[in-house]
């Protein structure tokens, strides 16, 4: 009818959190396993929906994640992602989710409340070789979170974060291995992160190893954005295919 008046269809909010670490020289995802329907009993982002219209997205991004997983995100610097709303995506409605990022060293055991049965740190790789599939589009989410943390260390000085004070070069390399999920070589990679001014500083004394010469030793240097960046190179099989 010409005089009806058009109403929005009706659309929830959500919040998810993607949240990186490096565990043992490999790169982590926090992840809950569900504790109620839909998807009751499978691996997920921790997330969930905004309390009431007077809550901030950013501060439901934090509140989630300390109910979920009992990590404190003021200690984090938690950005925004993405939106993620494609339609179907979840079967309670149309409900669109405000995707978060954070990648951080050194972060504790998460312990999983509210609506999660279980929060833990898995691996990476065990989601990406299909071994661990996420409910709703959060394969999606991770995805692209796994991208942004690949470019961020190209152009920031965010690996040494992974680090100890002073450090070898061959342990910043295993940092960007892990991030960016294959082996580098070492004299390109030397070459590369000795260019790039002020990104590093040496100390001493050198580090003394097993076998051959010390390893010198360096500290993060005082340049927070890389010039030129640390571009990575193609992996082997993309560098067969061409």
């Amino acid at each position: 009818m010409p005089n009806e008046i058009w109403r929005p269809p009706p659309v929830l909010l959500t919040v998810d959190l993607a949240i990186l670490t490096l565990r043992s020289s490999a790169l982590h995802i926090l992840l809950i396993e569900r504790g109620i329907k839909p998807y009751k009993g499978e691996s997920a982002l921790p997330g969930g929906f905004i309390a009431d219209a007077g809550e901030d997205i950013f501060d439901a991004a934090h509140r989630e994640l300390r109910e979920e997983a009992d990590l404190d995100a003021t200690s984090l610097h938690l950005e925004q992602l993405g939106a993620y709303g494609r339609p179907g995506r979840d079967p309670r409605g149309r409900i669109v989710s405000v995707a978060y990022l954070a990648i951080a060293p050194g972060l504790p055991e998460p312990e999983a409340g509210t609506d999660a049965s279980a929060a833990s740190w898995i691996p990476v790789e065990e989601v990406v070789s299909g071994r661990r599939t996420l409910a709703f589009d959060h394969r999606q989410i991770l995805d692209d979170a796994l991208e942004r943390a690949r470019a961020k260390i190209e152009h920031t000085a965010l690996a040494t974060a992974f680090c100890s004070p002073a450090f070898t070069i061959a342990e910043l390399q295993r940092v960007y291995e892990a991030v960016w999920g294959f082996d580098l070589d070492p004299r390109n990679f030397y070459r590369k992160v000795q260019s790039v001014s002020g990104f590093l500083t040496p100390v001493g004394p050198d580090r003394r190893t097993t076998k051959g010469r010390p390893a010198r030793l360096f500290q993060a240097g005082p340049e927070q954005e890389l010039r030129p960046p640390i571009l990575r190179p193609l992996p082997p099989n993309q560098n067969e295919e061409a």
